[in-house]
């Protein structure tokens, strides 16, 4: 299933593209109401509106138009973000050093809101941010929204969830990945979604941060830890997440014309 590497801004819907949350309406499309888009309750995902042609900016060299921060202190989130960004002419910049945002929301979708308009707001640029989490089946879709802060490092976080789980034959999970886009003015102007589904590993396998190494992928043949950049953006949930923007983040940032 490999293919060649694709940038965030150049990647089309499949038809059946899995980027597509099962019940979930994540597009750039008009929002609905609510109750219009069934979806599990922490994942907290609407539509965004699109940007209408009149009020769109022409953007400059060097100017915010066409600097985008990612809104994020985990190096591993960062670097994954910048690398589906690389084929695109932009300035991708990492949020500020030093700066920690406190994630309040209920939903995976509100604290990717919360970071984005807070980061936006305080650098005066487009500002992309990511909340993701793994759910496994076992454990009533926990860690959930607390993946993050499940245990105080990456490795006491596997072992907790390791033991929690124990010996249960029922291992499936998935990565869930909610992106928000702020404008400089720190307003969310889109929003997308993805998921990954895979089975939790007995042991770590490979390298990585977060609960990559113990994520197998079935469709990759290997833990997430393993897998590649190009099959990160085809099959991860960040990258699925990035397909539901790239048409609207495209149109407002001025990369149409």
């Amino acid at each position: 299933m490999a293919t060649k590497p694709s940038a965030l801004l150049n990647v089309s819907h499949e038809a059946g593209s899995p980027g597509v949350c099962p019940g979930v309406e994540c597009s750039t499309r008009p929002a609905s109401p609510p109750w219009a888009h069934p979806h599990p309750a922490q994942w907290g995902l609407s539509a965004a509106s699109p940007v209408q042609p009149e009020h769109r900016r022409t953007p400059t060299a060097g100017t915010s138009q066409t600097r985008l921060v990612i809104a994020s202190g985990n190096r591993h989130k960062v670097a994954d973000i910048a690398a589906m960004l690389e084929m695109v002419e932009i300035e991708v910049l990492p949020q500020p050093a030093g700066l920690e945002i406190e994630e309040t929301g209920s939903t995976y979708a509100a604290n990717a809101r919360l970071k984005a308009e807070t980061v936006a707001r305080l650098t005066g640029c487009w500002a992309l941010a990511d909340d993701s989490g793994l759910e496994v089946d076992a454990l009533g879709d926990r860690p959930g929204i607390y993946s993050a802060r499940y245990a105080p490092s990456d490795p006491e976080k596997i072992h907790r969830l390791l033991h929690e789980l124990g010996d249960s034959l029922y291992r499936g999970g998935r990565f869930v990945s909610a992106m928000a886009l702020a404008d400089p003015d720190g307003i969310t102007r889109l929003e997308g979604c993805g998921i990954c589904h895979g089975t939790i590993l007995r042991e770590p396998r490979g390298s990585g941060g977060g609960y990559d190494p113990i994520f197998w992928v079935r469709e990759a043949g290997c833990s997430y830890a393993e897998m590649p950049a190009h099959l990160k953006t085809k099959l991860g949930s960040r990258g699925k997440a990035a397909r539901e923007l790239a048409p609207g983040l495209r149109q407002l940032m001025g990369l149409d014309d």
